[in-house]
């Protein structure tokens, strides 16, 4: 997984304007109850472990800004579509959720989601896939996937904003470079919202950011690229 990028995403309007909602795309929108119960103290992190689906890094990576929310009583919004509905996506298209079942659509982003398949990091990923993915749909069919992924994480957050309150979301850096991916999704349900990107990249030199990099996000946060890794 490329390091994390996060957006921080502000609707306009009064309220507590420190207070913050956070979210994550580590979590999947099925997983709020289980991850709700325990940041009100009903259940034990080992509950969360096993039910919550959280990926192998959670410990080291993520549990701090969990336990930071259960210990400010601050939201903390599961974001990511269900993977095992956006395995039918990369395996038959948009179109294979046309079955699933209503009650699960919960978990997904209204359909039908529209898809730029103009966008860079769409055309990038469809590149990189040379159509050689098992699937009926090739490359396209893969960046349906993530826009899926996008769409449904930009819903999630939208859904859980509040007026004057910031909503900190963490995803992978895929999700948000460039102001696409997630931000994309945003600006089109709510051109209003005001939004900052942070990336955090690798290079050997710590001096100064690389041309690649420069645009990817608000701002750049370097690591060394020999820093240890988690995940």
């Amino acid at each position: 997984m490329p390091l994390a990028g996060i957006a921080g995403i502000e609707k306009p309007g009064g309220g507590e304007n420190n207070a913050l909602v956070l979210g994550a795309e580590m979590f999947e929108a099925d997983s709020q109850l289980v991850l709700d119960e325990y940041l009100s103290g009903q259940i034990k992190e080992e509950h969360l472990l096993k039910e919550g689906k959280v990926w192998p890094n959670y410990k080291t990576d993520y549990a701090p800004l969990v336990n930071f929310a259960r210990d400010n009583s601050m939201p903390f919004i599961a974001t990511n579509i269900p993977r095992r509905y956006a395995s039918i996506v990369a395996r038959d298209g948009l179109a294979g959720l046309e079955k699933v079942d209503n009650k699960a659509k919960q978990f997904i982003a209204p359909l039908p989601v529209q898809v730029d398949f103009e966008l860079p990091s769409y055309k990038e990923m469809a590149e990189m896939m040379g159509g050689q993915m098992p699937s009926a749909h090739g490359g396209q069919s893969m960046v349906e996937a993530q826009a899926i992924k996008d769409a449904t994480m930009a819903y999630f957050i939208s859904k859980s904003m509040v007026s004057g309150k910031v909503f900190y979301h963490i995803n992978g850096s895929f999700h948000s470079k460039d102001n696409e991916g997630i931000i994309w999704y945003l600006k089109k349900s709510n051109p209003e919202l005001r939004i900052r990107t942070i990336a955090v990249v690798e290079q050997d030199s710590l001096e100064e950011v690389e041309e690649d990099y420069k645009n990817q996000a608000d701002f750049i946060i370097i690591v060394p690229s020999d820093m240890t890794k988690t995940y």
